[in-house]
This record gives C-alpha cells, sequence and structure tokens, in this order.
C-alpha cells in the first residue's frame, strides 16, 4: 500500500501500475486519526485511490481531539462547535469540488472517471453536499451513522437530492439524537420522491459512531456489515 501526505491530506493507493478510480473517505467528528488510516488502507485495497482530508482545516490540523475520550459534555460541545461553525453549506460544497479536483488530478486517478465519496458522522451530510456540488463527476456517495441529514431549515442536506446523479447509501444507527426516526422516514420519503438509485436502512443494535474501531459504540459485526455495503456501493457504481 502506498501512503502520501499532500497538504494536510492523506491518500492511499494499491501498489499496481494501472490507474484506478478515486474516492472521497471523509472522517467522523474525531478527524484523522490512526482507525481512519485504517478504515482508508481497507478501503484503498480494494482497487481505489483514497484521499482523506482534513476537513476541519480551517481550525485545526489533526489531532483535532487532544482527548476526545474524557472531554466534558460541554467541552465537547464547545469544540465541536469550533470545528463546524466554519464550514457553511457554501464552504463544503466548495471543499467537496475541490477534493474531486484534486484526486482528478492525481496521476494514478483513472483519467475521465467519476468518483466516490462516503462520510462518517458529521460527515454523512457533508458526503451529499459533496454529491451535490459534483453531480456529474460523483456516481456514488454513502453515508454510515450520519447527523443532521434532515433539518427544518431551508439548507437542509435532504434538500440538495434534486442536485445528485450519484447512487446513495445511508446506513443509520439507532436511536441516534442527530438523526431521529422521523428524521430518517423524512429522509426516506425525499428519497422516494427523488426516484434516483439508493438504499437506506437502520443498522439493528448499532449505536451512533458504530463504524470506528476507536469509538466506544463500535459494533465490529455491523461495522464489517457497513464496510461490504460500501463495498458493493462503489463496485457496482465506479468504472
Amino acid at each position: 500500500m502506498v501512503q502520501e501526505e499532500i497538504e494536510g491530506a492523506f491518500l492511499y493507493r494499491p501498489e499496481v501500475e494501472r490507474q484506478l478510480p478515486g474516492v472521497l473517505h471523509l472522517t467522523d467528528i474525531g478527524g484523522i486519526r490512526p482507525a481512519y488510516h485504517d478504515m482508508a488502507r481497507r478501503l484503498a485495497a480494494e482497487g481505489y485511490v483514497v484521499l482523506m482530508p482534513n476537513v476541519f482545516y480551517r481550525t485545526a490540523r489533526p489531532p483535532v481531539f487532544e482527548n476526545k475520550s474524557s472531554a466534558s459534555p460541554e467541552e465537547f460541545r464547545n469544540r465541536f462547535a469550533d470545528l463546524t461553525s466554519p464550514l457553511t453549506p457554501e464552504a463544503i460544497e466548495s471543499d467537496g469540488a475541490a477534493y474531486v479536483d484534486a484526486l482528478a488530478r492525481h496521476a494514478s486517478v483513472l483519467p475521465g472517471s467519476r468518483f466516490g465519496v462516503v462520510g462518517y458522522c458529521y460527515t454523512g451530510a457533508f458526503a451529499l453536499r459533496a454529491a451535490a456540488a459534483c453531480p456529474d463527476r460523483i456516481a456514488a456517495a454513502a453515508s454510515f451513522h450520519g447527523g443532521g441529514l434532515v433539518t427544518d431549515g431551508p439548507t437542509s442536506p435532504h434538500l440538495l437530492l434534486p442536485r445528485i446523479h450519484a447512487q446513495l447509501y445511508f446506513g443509520h444507527a439507532v436511536n441516534d439524537r442527530s438523526m431521529p426516526e422521523e428524521a430518517i422516514r423524512t429522509l426516506d420519503a425525499a428519497l422516494e420522491e427523488w426516484g434516483g438509485k439508493y438504499e437506506s436502512e437502520i443498522y439493528e443494535g448499532a449505536s451512533h459512531g458504530w463504524t470506528a474501531s476507536d469509538n466506544p459504540a463500535y459494533n465490529a459485526p455491523q461495522a464489517e456489515r457497513a464496510f461490504a455495503k460500501l463495498r458493493e456501493l462503489f463496485a457496482g457504481a465506479l468504472p
């Protein structure tokens, strides 16, 4: 496996001579760290050039949390606000397009190919915004335990669906305060009206954050199932 660091982002690719499709791998609120390096490497091993950017670059370099596990609820809320407040919908769409451009320029990426994107937790919505910003360049987008996919505001991520041409996958947590069942039902209704190819499901027994091995909510069997779903999505949508 080849690893490169490019302006604060990390890129992984298999040691092969042929060019490969590109994928954006977006971290949860904890940012770039060993657990997410492992996830990006594993995805790259499936035959992709995987770019993992620091989506919080306006605020911090990794590690974006010094001691996330020991932070009090108030400290976590304050840090969450610090990290996310610069990420307006416009900033996220601009960043998503820039990340796609960076992938497209890399010599190991298949020229003219469309890309995949996956987001976790906070970046589940980021993946949707990236797909909306680059509708003709992103072929597949996935969100795992994504929060805030449906809000009451005019910039709610689910309202972006008419702009999206990608295949979509949503893996939801149970009892997730950031994406409760009522919000999931609203999203599912919007997806049905949208009419594109999608799948949306709740992972039984999986709490918010279940995919990351360093998260207290980590659920190994359901994390494996999530990876299998991601692999299936990208295999079917990317060249």
